[in-house]
């Protein structure tokens, strides 16, 4: 049986918290970490991996949602605007202005259905946007961005200047309006550098992945290790429900049974495609389907990301993308650049995520509000305890979701917010260097310990954390990988006894980018997994198990079929 962790030993001999918070997506995430900047005594659980679930199936935007405003959600786009424009400054590391493009047929299509949707919230038949509709909805969107020019100001061609900048396109188009939302090239690694602020506060704070919530009884939220299968329970005031997607499915675990839910099912290709890629100019090319769907094509770290679908699932049932919707992706690369062929062979990497969204019964996808709420119960099992389940929000909104959920958390401990995290830099993000000037001083500084290039990659790829690897660097550990040209050993090492990995997977999907842009191979997966077994004690039967385990979840999940390792004679 595997040894128990320190983190779960030393939860388990001090079982009491002021709140316990189940689910660590990026909202329950930054919930903990602006209550543990308040002071308070906090207790976060996951029962798979840290961002594991919806939060690392997203499309790596950070927006304001132009299309809310066709649904009067003008509260919701005003708040995502400001955060997308705050959060360029907060973490200049991982979020960074993203050129959007959108190709565009008509001039006047839409412009009477959508003040109807606006006007009787009633959905209607999905008609596509003229220019004439996207011209007002971006003058609109301009105008919730006055602050300081976080971001350009839209700009609207035709069809000539349109094919001239991005000569690949539909050459049917009419027009294109291009404005700028943001990126986000490393979702996992944002949401565990707000986590890694969050443990930073103090002793107060505690966080543990692969713990899952599985009832309440009379001592409080019992939970299970999913290493060992021990039980036991935590003592709290205030249980916080941020497990997205899945939230009805916790209730029903703690006993109570809700029906807040009505997530859809969102899918994503990657393809190493390079005529794709350099048909983007750079740039996101979105637009909306005439199903009504959100369509982007993606340049991200050397690959084009295709997505997205809408579609009812069932949280019971795991989310993978099918075939079907690939040929769906297929469909829209053509529409959008006809002259360009793509094939599966060219895939190589899926994911498929559920968006947090309210019950929404007849009400079709692409028009269920992404706002959030909060409902409030207390807990049969443990008189004085309160249960708070969020419903809804959405990555780009995180911090001020946090923020009105721990005020209410705050509430009903009846204590005072001492901090605000309102223009609070994010882990890597702090100091780090936005002008050319300053990053060529951050660079020279670690010359002499990695090298130009490599140290310009680190600072990529961790921000300014990247100076706690760099002070432990050595010519030993800083020798590349066997089967892979973008890590060291000892980058792989400090990630595995810095960072929280438990499993194969944490590692290959989250930590770092090597499954998301299909350079990982059977013999680097295995080259990873010693490195992981050397610091985590696996023996010879659990590094087997390990690399089965992660082999089946990304053929299964991911569509990354590796060939089998010969055995070691």
């Amino acid at each position: 049986m595997p040894a128990t962790r320190a983190e779960v030993t030393a939860l388990r001999a001090r079982p009491n918290a002021s709140v316990v918070i189940i689910g660590a997506g990026i909202n329950g995430i930054a919930t903990f970490r602006d209550l543990a900047l308040q002071g308070v005594d906090v207790v976060l659980v996951e029962r798979d991996d840290f961002v594991s679930g919806a939060s690392s199936a997203s499309s790596h935007m950070i927006h304001g949602g132009i299309r809310y405003l066709e649904n009067g959600e003008f509260r919701l786009v005003k708040e995502s605007v400001t955060e997308r424009n705050a959060l360029i400054r907060i973490a200049p590391h991982y979020v960074k202005p993203l050129e959007t493009t959108v190709p565009i047929y008509s001039t006047f299509s839409g412009i009477l259905s959508a003040p109807m949707r606006f006007l009787t919230h009633k959905q209607g038949k999905p008609t596509e946007r003229g220019a004439a509709l996207i011209k007002t909805g971006l003058t609109i969107y301009d105008a919730f961005s006055r602050d300081g020019g976080s971001v350009p100001r839209h700009r609207f061609h035709g069809r000539t200047r349109s094919l001239a900048e991005l000569p690949a396109l539909d050459p049917n188009i009419k027009y294109t309006a291009t404005y700028y939302d943001a990126s986000m090239h490393d979702p996992e690694r944002l949401a565990l550098d707000v986590l890694f602020d969050g443990l930073a506060a103090g002793p107060h704070a505690r966080a543990v992945n692969h713990l899952g919530a599985v009832a309440f009884d009379a001592d409080g939220v019992r939970v299970r290790d999913g290493l060992t299968g021990q039980e036991f329970s935590i003592t709290a005031d205030v249980v916080v429900n941020t497990s997205g997607p899945w939230t009805d499915l916790t209730n029903a675990d703690l006993g109570r049974e809700t029906s807040f839910m009505g997530g859809t099912k969102g899918s994503h290709i990657v393809l190493d495609h390079p005529e794709l890629l350099a048909a983007t100019g750079g740039r996101e090319i979105f637009f909306e389907h005439e199903d009504g769907r959100i369509v982007l094509i993606y340049p991200l770290k050397g690959r084009v990301m295709v997505g997205t679908t809408d579609l009812e699932h069932d949280m019971r049932e795991p989310a993978v993308c099918t075939e079907a919707e690939v040929d769906y992706f297929f469909e829209l690369i053509a529409h959008v650049f006809p002259g360009i062929g793509v094939d599966r062979s060219q895939i190589v990497y899926r994911f498929s995520g559920v968006r947090p969204l309210p019950r929404h019964d007849d009400t079709q996808p692409g028009f269920v509000s992404r706002d959030y709420r909060i409902e409030r119960a207390d807990v049969a099992a443990r008189p004085g305890t309160t249960l708070l389940s969020l419903v809804g929000g959405k990555w780009t909104t995180f911090r001020a979701l946090a923020e009105h959920l721990s005020n209410e958390v705050l509430e009903l401990l009846g204590r005072d917010r001492v901090r605000s995290t309102e223009g609070l830099a994010i882990g890597g993000g702090k100091g780090y260097p936005t002008s050319a000037d300053a990053r060529l001083v951050w660079l020279k500084s670690h010359d002499d310990e990695v090298g130009r290039a490599r140290a310009e990659t680190l600072l990529e790829r961790y921000g300014t954390r990247a100076e706690a690897y760099l002070a432990e660097v050595d010519g030993e550990t800083e020798r590349a990988l066997a089967h892979h040209d973008g890590y060291t050993q000892g980058e792989i090492t400090w990630l595995v006894q810095n960072e929280r990995v438990v499993h194969l997977t944490d590692l290959v999907l989250r930590r770092t980018s090597i499954a998301f842009t299909g350079r990982l191979t059977a013999p680097l997966l295995d080259e990873l997994a010693d490195l992981a077994g050397a610091e985590l004690g696996w023996d010879a039967d659990r590094r087997e198990a390990e690399i089965e385990a992660a082999r089946a979840l990304l053929a299964e999940r991911h569509g990354v079929v590796l060939e089998q390792l010969a055995p070691v004679a």
